[in-house]
């Protein structure tokens, strides 16, 4: 199994440096690591960004760590490391299927928030969409990210009937997000969640989160999913979230849960494992060792 790291802009021949301590954790657990080049990559040269890969000679089967790409540029890295024997343990279905909302929105429905969905930006069709939830509270995103950190002005609407609002924060949130906007614009409505703090910097609200990671349908492992607040040391129910995850079509992939303020847990978003990212002070050695003993499990069963 070879784990497939992003280059530093900086030094090509070496490892991304916010990827410095997975890489090492990943050879100490006896995975042939390697690099390219996002960059080169991202500009359609997928050759020149592959360039420090050899071909296998037997069908080898890979990860990618490193960060987001679009579907588009991740089928492009897939079908080069498939012309050189390398197989990545999601195809480009799989990998899109947790990373857009709306691809895995019906296996999560009635455990996530009510969402819809468009790739229309008209007016007419931002009005049809939030008077789905009349005068609810609601946020927006894309199909991949928020604007989280500009709460007030770019993601939260306190009631979803306020038209005006909606128009501002809509228009913010494409002011924002420019040219890394995601297919179109997702409406979620707002669940209560219980709160730990606001965030340090920000100032957005922070509430008890969780990251749990999942590789062959086993966990890999569970994170707090902020670095503030106090968790008290409670994890998530996850044999609820197991069950779900067996429906899930992506042999890798994350899954961040909340608990509401009430009482109760929700599944906020899934996300392809690889692109996943993890908290500064995660165990990366234990991680890879999970991810070892998953992969194990995986491919002597296949």
């Amino acid at each position: 199994m070879k784990i497939i790291f992003c280059d530093s802009v900086i030094d090509n021949k070496k490892v991304e440096p916010d990827y410095q301590s997975e890489f090492d954790s990943a050879k100490e657990n006896g995975f042939e690591t390697h690099i390219f080049s996002f960059e080169e990559l991202t500009i359609g040269n997928t050759n020149g960004a592959l360039k420090f890969i050899k071909s296998s000679e037997t069908k080898e089967y890979g990860i990618y760590r490193g960060w987001m790409m679009t579907p588009k540029v991740y089928e492009q890295f897939y079908d080069g490391l498939l012309k050189r024997n390398i197989q990545l343990i999601n195809n480009p279905t799989e990998y899109e299927h947790c990373h857009y909302l709306p691809n895995s929105y019906d296996k999560i429905a009635g455990k996530t928030p009510k969402s819809n969905w468009t790739k229309d930006l008209s007016n007419n069709k931002i009005i049809e969409l939030t008077n789905e939830f009349g005068d609810k509270s609601i946020i927006i995103k894309d199909f991949v990210k928020s604007e989280k950190h500009n709460w007030n002005d770019a993601c939260f609407i306190p009631s979803a009937s306020d038209k005006e609002k909606v128009e501002q924060t809509v228009n913010r949130f494409l002011e924002l997000r420019g040219d890394y906007l995601n297919e179109g614009i997702v409406f979620r409505e707002f669940e209560e969640l219980e709160f730990l703090t606001h965030h340090s910097k920000s100032r957005m609200p922070l509430t008890k989160e969780f990251r749990i990671v999942f590789l062959n349908k086993n966990v890999v492992q569970i994170y707090n999913y902020w670095d503030e607040g106090n968790y008290d040391s409670e994890k998530p129910d996850i044999d609820f979230f197991k069950n779900i995850a067996n429906t899930i079509d992506s042999n890798f992939f994350s899954m961040d849960v909340a608990k509401r303020k009430n009482g109760g847990w929700i599944i906020m978003e899934l996300g392809d494992g690889q692109v996943a990212g993890l908290p500064d002070d995660a165990n990366k050695n234990e991680y890879y060792k999970q991810i070892k003993n998953s992969v194990h499990r995986l491919f002597s069963s296949t």
